[in-house]
């Protein structure tokens, strides 16, 4: 049998591209959206379908030049959007605000990581059988036929109707074709390796974010690069590719340490848990709450380390629209890194940006001075938080000054009020209004429950 981490051992995009609020009740673990549990809520509830018809009508406000027009475009291309809408609606809101051809390469990148990661996610499927097919994933791409109809998971039209998808992936440059391929294949063999294996230490750790967020990093650096619209540096650079997807990764492991035991996963390195207790699961008992804090510190210390990187990487793109793509994960990321440090709520329940707050980060990070603000306002929240008794308060200290003096230099902290943003653009802003729209609804919804019931 698979290890309890099994199902979801590396998910792709549904989990880096995304760190929006927390929500309950949530089963997904990985990269592959914006904000995959919080529609999969929205659609289980009641409250959906009161919305999505205002939702509806709000957006035949919006002035017709914000959409990208695709009349011109082929039907499976189409079919492929429409694929896209229906496994993460908010990150297709994402993709479909880049440039030129870039939008529909990242379309078709997201579209063959989501089916390959329905294939490792699919506990039906015997280990005999997965283990190759995540080995050969990526010779399906020239396979015109090929696709796998005994899948159980949510998201099986993705494999039902790969034929679809991977025509559109052909029709694409060769240099698109050629980075989709290659990272398709290191994660189906990184997915292999992890299916029957646990995360031990800090260097595998980091070699698991690598598969499941890394390598995201690294082929949408590349995409960027093939696409012209981004220097070539930044898809040479794998490095500081792969750092931005660790810092999301482990933003989102550390964040959700409490719903991962819940559902049999861990993802914690023992190398660092077990300074601080015998079980990974002893964490979460009141009476460890202490030692639990002090060893989520050190692994928010840890993230840490990539911020430089990700600002680093940040001040290298020239494309409006793919900074906006880029940016604002990781400025949810620290965000919520920020929430998380030295709160035990981490181990007793859902630790959440405020509605508010996330989307006031998505209106701000359009430009590189906005976003040092950003990222110095809650690196200095984290530092003031530091307790002194904590073990890595010291390791926390040096990093949080590293990252002070590198997001302002002359030390003088701004508003980052006095930042205008540059530039959202319109399916952007529609996604972030229509969360904010759809998180009231939903939470008034719930209060009225709550009330109804007393």
């Amino acid at each position: 049998m698979a290890c309890t981490n099994c199902k979801t051992a590396v998910s792709l995009f549904k989990r880096t591209l995304s760190l929006s609020p927390a929500q309950k009740h949530s089963s997904q673990r990985s990269l592959l959206s914006v904000n995959r549990r919080h529609e999969r809520g929205l659609r289980e509830g009641r409250i959906v379908q009161n919305c999505v018809p205002l939702q509806t009508h709000a957006v035949s406000r919006i002035h017709p030049s914000c959409f990208r027009q695709q009349d011109s475009i082929s039907d499976s291309l189409k079919t492929c959007y429409k694929y896209l809408n229906e496994t993460s609606r908010s990150f297709a809101a994402v993709i479909q605000a880049l440039d030129g051809e870039l939008r529909h390469a990242v379309c078709i990148f997201y579209l063959v990581l989501r089916a390959l990661d329905t294939i490792e996610d699919d506990m039906t499927i015997a280990l005999e059988t997965k283990i190759p097919m995540l080995h050969d994933f990526h010779t399906y791409l020239y396979q015109p036929e090929w696709r796998y109809v005994e899948s159980k998971e949510k998201d099986r039209q993705v494999l039902e109707d790969f034929p679809t998808i991977s025509l559109e992936f052909r029709s694409l440059a060769k240099n698109y074709q050629d980075v989709i391929t290659d990272i398709c294949h290191k994660m189906g063999v990184g997915m292999a390796e992890f299916l029957e294996k646990k995360v031990e230490t800090l260097q595998e750790w980091d070699k698991y974010c690598h598969y499941v967020a890394g390598l995201v990093g690294i082929g949408l650096s590349r995409l960027f690069s093939a696409s012209e619209l981004e220097d070539p540096v930044v898809g040479q650079d794998a490095e500081l590719s792969n750092s931005m997807g660790l810092f999301l990764q482990k933003t989102n492991i550390i964040r959700d340490y409490l719903e991962d035991q819940l559902e049999g996963r861990e993802f914690w390195p023992r190398e660092v848990w077990s300074k601080y207790a015998k079980k990974l699961s002893d964490l979460a008992k009141p009476e460890n709450i202490d030692m639990a804090v002090q060893c989520m510190n050190e692994l928010v210390t840890n993230a840490l380390h990539h911020v430089p990187d990700v600002l680093t990487y940040l001040s290298r793109l020239k494309n409006q629209s793919v900074f906006n793509f880029c940016a604002i994960p990781q400025m949810m990321a620290i965000a919520t890194l920020a929430a998380c440090y030295n709160n035990q709520q981490v181990f007793k329940g859902v630790v959440k940006i405020r509605k508010g707050q996330a989307v006031t980060v998505m209106m701000d990070a359009t430009n590189m001075q906005a976003v040092k603000a950003i990222i110095y306002q809650y690196a200095d929240e984290i530092y003031q938080k530091i307790p002194l008794s904590n073990p890595s308060s010291k390791k926390t200290q040096r990093i949080i000054l590293c990252i002070r003096n590198l997001s302002l230099p002359n030390g003088t902290l701004i508003s980052r009020n006095h930042f205008s943003p540059v530039y959202l653009s319109c399916a952007m802003l529609l996604a972030a209004l229509s969360w904010q729209y759809l998180s009231a609804m939903s939470q008034a919804s719930d209060e009225y429950v709550q009330a109804s019931e007393n």
